[in-house]
Formats: C-alpha cells, structure tokens, sequence
C-alpha cells in the first residue's frame, strides 16, 4: 500500500504567519500522498467576539449555538482553510480545501442533549473513502476544514483532532497512514513548564497513569483519546510534536501496546 501522511495543526499555528510559514514549508518536504487538517479556534473566538457573539466554553470545549455555527464557518472554512490553500498554492503544491459538506466527505450526527447540550456539534459517523482516495490518487492535496454536515442540510462543528483520526482510520485499509498532530509543544510532556521533559513513547496503560497524576490533562486527554482508538484501529504510526519537528522523528510516540 502507499504511503499517507495526514498532518494535524492547531488553530494557534495556523493563526500565527510565522507559524503557519513554518509548518508548510515543512508539510511540502513530505513524500507522497498527504492531507491537512487545521483547527482555527482561536480566531473564531476573536471575530466572534468583534461581532458580537459571545464564545461559551465548557471543559475546553465549544458550545455552538446557532450565531456561532455561523462564525465558525465563515472562519474555518473560509478564513483560515483559503489561507493555507493559496500558500499552498503559491508553493506549487495543488492543495484543494474542503469540508466535510463537499463531495459528501464526512457525514456526521448531532450530538444528543445528554447534562450539556453542546449544540450544532458533530460526531462522525462515515468517511468518504473513496471520493478521499480519489484526490489523493490524483495528486491532490486535501486541506480539511473541522465543519461536517449531517446529510439533511444541516452543517455541524466537529473537533479537527477527532477528523484527523476518523480520517485516518477510514483511510488505514487503503494506505500505510502516518498520522502527526502538530501543536506549540514538542510532544507530549511530563512538565509543562519544560519543553526538554518529552515523554518518548506513550502507551494506554501510562496514559492513564499520567492523567490520574494530572500530568496530563485538559485539551491533552481528548487528542490522546483519539490517537490511541486511532492507532488500535490499524493506523500505522501516530506522533504528537510540533511543526518544526514533523518530519524529524521526533515527538511523543503512541504505542498500542
């Protein structure tokens, strides 16, 4: 099978020119076929907010009321995914950006009203492998914006961590997938406050250790939730590091030990 890269980024990169600089360039070294998925909330919150629309936040996670839905939209799959598309484009790389409405590529459901209602969220129920591998065969590059839709017209805001091993997943019976998920940090690490403190390789077992330390917690725990169903589900190889360091071999490692 061919070789998949799929590059997960944070909204703080791809807010940041520099950043976001970095990270492409380091995106276009990679060989054969790749996706990019980008996150971007930190500029919703930021329109939002010169809108009028105040951002609701529970756990670290969005609430997505109707105005909301709106704003993430407009930002996620406008903003932010052109951006990168044309700085792709401008690096002759054919980078095509999506959402999961387009070409019917990711189908979601509501997430039911349970002791939060999280509103117009998404949780993914099927991913378009066939239309997905298509791109790819043709020397595409998708640029997945984290918006899907529920099949009835309705769009849904779904976290880009969980598209990015969703995606992976699906994509595991037709490639050899190598999934990074890029943030700030250098990977996964014991001391927040020290960026040398990198935990190498991450298995279940410490995971759950770590966490019930505190050692890891808040947005980390969900990421790691996904990689680890991710790699258990035949994802060949899952890195957390940061963009500089994507293609390094550097980061934390998940295991599936």
């Amino acid at each position: 099978m061919n070789q998949l890269t799929i590059i997960k980024v944070g909204g703080k990169i791809v807010e940041d020119p520099e950043s976001l600089k970095t990270l492409l360039n380091n995106f276009a070294l990679i060989a054969g076929n790749k996706i990019l998925i980008h996150g971007g909330g930190r500029s919703a919150t930021d329109i939002g907010e010169k809108l009028g629309i105040e951002t609701k936040m529970i756990d670290g996670r969005r609430i997505t009321d109707r105005e909301t839905l709106k704003v993430i939209t407009m930002v996620y799959a406008g903003l932010i995914n052109k951006n990168i598309v044309a700085q792709l484009q401008a690096m002759r790389l054919d980078a095509v950006g999506l959402t999961g409405a387009d070409m019917n590529l990711i189908l979601s459901s509501q997430r039911p009203v349970e002791s939060i209602d999280y509103g117009y969220v998404g949780d993914i129920k099927d991913v378009n492998v066939p239309v997905l591998a298509e791109l790819l065969e043709q020397d595409y590059i998708p640029v997945l914006a984290p918006i899907t839709h529920n099949g009835k017209g309705q769009l849904l805001n779904t976290n880009a961590d969980t598209i990015a091993a969703e995606v992976a997943k699906a994509l595991a019976y037709t490639f050899n997938v190598r999934l990074v998920y890029c943030f700030e940090k250098r990977g996964v690490l014991l001391n927040e406050n020290d960026e040398n403190s990198i935990i190498k390789e991450l298995d279940r077992e410490l995971f759950e250790r770590y966490k019930q330390k505190g050692i890891i917690k808040s947005g980390m725990i969900p990421k790691l939730e996904n990689a680890f169903r991710a790699i258990a589900a035949g994802v060949k190889e899952i890195i957390i590091t940061c963009a500089e360091d994507m293609n390094s071999g550097k980061g934390t490692f998940i295991s599936n030990k």
